[in-house]
């Protein structure tokens, strides 16, 4: 369903796997990885969406480096040394692809683990086109990346587990009440019983169906509210 692509990239070009619904046309999502690239996982993620009507893309951003689901250390310093400002200019292209190709002025931002941080940090700098973000068990471990939230005129619709050490209900919680204080509309879900990554299934340690697959529904009932 799906391809890689090049589109421009800030006067430059970026990378990234594209999928579109059958109509070639739709709102626009752009899917951040988490800190183990570009993998199959978030390609399927990307399919799902289109099947569910959204041209959806995920921009590469380690630039075709990948790293086994076994090796967190490799994937801690792979996320490390990952430039931020390419990384901006990366997920901005992206933006105005999928607000190209999808025909809509306003796009959906989703992310999981470090894509989840990313995709907040998105919205704060796209406040012109992302309408929509959903960070999912998002961390934000970069100190000079925290968001301006002020910035930012997305609605959020955010996917926390009870179980989490990453990324804990409580910070969660204190996130939601932050945004909430600056007048956002914000809504965060904490999942029972459920542990980071909960949403990969490629990870059976950490994949939890059910949370996973209301997730997965609300996140597609708020892009498709939010979109139109």
């Amino acid at each position: 369903m799906g391809e890689m692509i090049e589109f421009p990239s800030n006067g430059s070009t970026a990378g990234g796997y594209l999928s579109s619904p059958e109509g070639g046309s739709g709102p626009g999502v752009v899917v951040i990885q988490e800190w183990w690239g570009l993998v199959d996982h978030i390609k399927d993620v990307c399919d799902r969406f289109a099947g569910a009507g959204f041209v959806a893309l995920a921009p590469d951003l380690y630039h075709g480096q990948k790293v086994a689901p076994g090796e967190p250390d490799e994937a801690g310093k792979a996320m490390m040394a990952m430039k931020m400002d390419q990384a901006a200019r990366d997920m901005s292209g992206a933006v105005d692809e999928v607000r190209r190709r999808g025909g809509r002025d306003k796009v959906g931002v989703i992310g999981f683990c470090m894509g989840g941080g990313l995709a907040l940090v998105l919205a704060t700098q796209r406040p012109d086109a992302v309408a929509a973000v959903v960070p999912a068990y998002g961390i934000i471990p970069w100190p000079d990346a925290q968001p301006d939230y002020s910035a930012m005129s997305a609605a959020v619709l955010g996917h926390y587990a009870e179980k989490d050490e990453y990324f804990t209900p409580a910070a969660a919680l204190a996130l939601e009440e932050q945004l909430r204080g600056l007048g956002k509309s914000v809504q965060v879900h904490i999942y029972p019983g459920a542990d980071h990554a909960f949403f990969n299934d490629t990870r059976p340690e950490a994949y939890d169906a059910d949370a996973a697959g209301l997730l997965w529904d609300r996140t597609v009932a708020f892009f498709r509210e939010q979109l139109g």
